[in-house]
Parts: C-alpha cells; sequence; structure tokens
C-alpha cells in the first residue's frame, strides 16, 4: 500500500502549487451537455455532474472514503452566467472553491488510521449546511483561493513581464510591440512548462498525475456509452480535450495574441492591463477548450494541441485500484444526480 503523505501538503504555498490541478474540474461539467467532469486530489479523485460532486480517496487500509454532495449551479440562480465567456468565469470560480474541499477531504481521508471505518458523507437529505469533517469553512476556502491567485500573478504576470522588460531594457530589438510581447509570452509559458516538470518529480504529485490518468480514463469511457469498468477504462486514452492543463496553455496563447494589440507604455500599467485582461481572457479560453471538445477537427484545435501534449507529463497511466476509485466518484456522483431529478444523457 502506499505510504502515508504528510499533511503539510494541503498547506502553505504547496496548496498554490495545486492551483493547475484545480483547474480539471472547472472544464468538465458546468454546461447541461457537458455531464460529468472531475478533478484528482490526494489518493483519490473528485467526479462532478452538473447538480452534485462526489470524492473517493483510497485510504491506507484499501478501503475507499466517500465524500457526495449536492450543487447548486450560479447559472440556475442567475441567467447571465449563462451567456458565453461569463459562464466560464462562474464555471471556474465554483470549481475552484469546490476543489479546495475536494482536496482537504482527500488529505483527510488518506491519512486516518486503518482500524477506523471509511467515511461516506450521506447524500442530500443529511448534508447540512454547516462544516464537515473533511471541508474546511468558507474563510479557508476563501484564504486557499487568495493564495492560489496570488502565486499566479507573481507567476504567471509579474514574473515574465518583469524579465522583458530586462531583455528591452539590453536589447532594443525587445522594445517593438510584437517582440516584447512575444518573449513575455513566450517565458511565461516556459515557466508554466518548468513548473509542472518540476512538479512531476515530486513522489506525492506522480501519484495526483496517475489519479488525474485514471479520471480521464472514466470519464471517456463514460463518454463512449460503454459500460464502466475498469477493463473498459482501460482501453481509452488519458489525454482530454478538456482539462485544466489545456485550459492554461489556451490562455496563454490567447494572452500573446491580446497584449499584442494593445500598445501601453510603463511596467505598472502594462501589468494593470494584463490584471485587467484575465477574467476575458479565463472566459474566452474557456469557450475555446469547449468548442474543441465538440469539433476536435476545427482550426481553435490547434490552440488546444500544446496541452493535450503536455499532459504526457500531467497524466500518468493509472492502476486499476486507482481507475476503481475514479469509477466510485462517478458512480457516487451519478447516483446523488438522478436523485435530484437530473438526467444522465450523454450529449
Amino acid at each position: 500500500m502506499v505510504k502515508r503523505m504528510n499533511s503539510a501538503w494541503l498547506g502553505g504555498w504547496r496548496r498554490a502549487l495545486a492551483a493547475p490541478l484545480l483547474l480539471h474540474a472547472a472544464l468538465a461539467a458546468a454546461e447541461a451537455e457537458v455531464l460529468i467532469g472531475g478533478q484528482a486530489v490526494i489518493e483519490g479523485v473528485m467526479m462532478r455532474s452538473p447538480r452534485a460532486y462526489a470524492v473517493a480517496v483510497r485510504r491506507p487500509a484499501g478501503d475507499i472514503a466517500v465524500q457526495r454532495q449536492t450543487l447548486q449551479r450560479l447559472s440556475d440562480r442567475h441567467r447571465y452566467w449563462r451567456w458565453p465567456v461569463l459562464r466560464g468565469l462562474a464555471t471556474l470560480g465554483q470549481a475552484m472553491a469546490l476543489g479546495v474541499k475536494a482536496l482537504r477531504f482527500s488529505g483527510d481521508a488518506a491519512l486516518q488510521p486503518e482500524l477506523q471505518p471509511a467515511p461516506v458523507a450521506a447524500a442530500p437529505a443529511a448534508a447540512a449546511p454547516e462544516e464537515k469533517r473533511g471541508e474546511i469553512s468558507r474563510w479557508g476556502v476563501a484564504a486557499s483561493l487568495a493564495a492560489s491567485l496570488v502565486f499566479f500573478i507573481a507567476f504567471y504576470k509579474f514574473l515574465p513581464l518583469l524579465a522583458a522588460t530586462g531583455l528591452a531594457h539590453s536589447w532594443t530589438a525587445f522594445r517593438g510591440q510584437i517582440l516584447f510581447n512575444l518573449a513575455d509570452g513566450v517565458i511565461r509559458v516556459a515557466l508554466f512548462l518548468g513548473f509542472i516538470a518540476g512538479l512531476a518529480l515530486m513522489p506525492d504529485i506522480r501519484r495526483v498525475y496517475e489519479y488525474h490518468g485514471a479520471e480521464h480514463k472514466v470519464v471517456f469511457n463514460f463518454e463512449s456509452g460503454e459500460p464502466v469498468t475498469v477493463a473498459n477504462a482501460r482501453r481509452f486514452t488519458r489525454l482530454h480535450p478538456r482539462c485544466g492543463t489545456s485550459f492554461m496553455i489556451v490562455i496563454m496563447l490567447l494572452a500573446i495574441g491580446a497584449y499584442i494589440f494593445i500598445p501601453m507604455d510603463g511596467f505598472w500599467i502594462k501589468l494593470a492591463i494584463r490584471l485587467a485582461l484575465l477574467p476575458l481572457l479565463i472566459g474566452l479560453g474557456y469557450e475555446v477548450i469547449r468548442y474543441t471538445a465538440k469539433h476536435g477537427g476545427s482550426l481553435f484545435a490547434v490552440l488546444a494541441r500544446p496541452g493535450l501534449w503536455l499532459q504526457r507529463i500531467t497524466t500518468r497511466e493509472p492502476s486499476d485500484d486507482q481507475l476503481e476509485c475514479s469509477i466510485r466518484a462517478l458512480e457516487e456522483a451519478m447516483a446523488l444526480e438522478q436523485s435530484q431529478g437530473g438526467q444522465l444523457i450523454i450529449a
């Protein structure tokens, strides 16, 4: 059995490092036609349907702990969150908050003593609004998201712009609008690739990448219409177009094009423009990923292709036990979705 993981993984800067992994749920199940999506967590998988989610975690004793709960989509409360671009922001925000909760539950479950029975959070009737074991308070979620946001801005906005500005000071060729922003974009992508590759060197993260592969295979199996089994899921690819890795790459490529057409001078003005455009780029990136998932042969698919290549790093071939855990999360989410009146159709 896999050795226990240090609970400190969930705290401080290492939670910020997990931010790209939290994005996988953001691209999965916000709209009715995209039924199931997911996210890899510590020793397990979270699966999400439009109105429910479930987390299945393999404990040290070998049994599976499950947490499941209903969800209310922002688009159900306010129709404008269904509009293109805005729906991407709504999906990402809710998915990030949900991802932090799923990670916290998975960390607690993976570290629980073997002799304790595997916890199963009850479905809607017993799902009280107050905090449960394995969940964190709203303040805790807000702090985690804030840490991830600060890390994202510092690493992917401030540092690339600072490096490109340094190049412009040293070489006049980089002072032009096009070359400056190309350099800024290349540095940003290089930092992201280095970050992902560095994470892959950590044994704990490699395990998460294996569960990430299990999540993708099971989602593909479900979308195929075939019975969802370990044997069937094994046959599918682990590279999925709606993955958060592809999402990040698409945003970075869109940013290069957007910044070129906005001529602004001054380091802080450029940084402010980059931050102001971030919500728009997120919304557009979501629309591109959503479109290419349906139209793989389109021109927009070229933007998502580098993300598929990168998934060879962020996903690994899972074991049968990991596929079983992913299937359990899917089954629990589907059962709770049905209890809420959801129709489990494949679009």
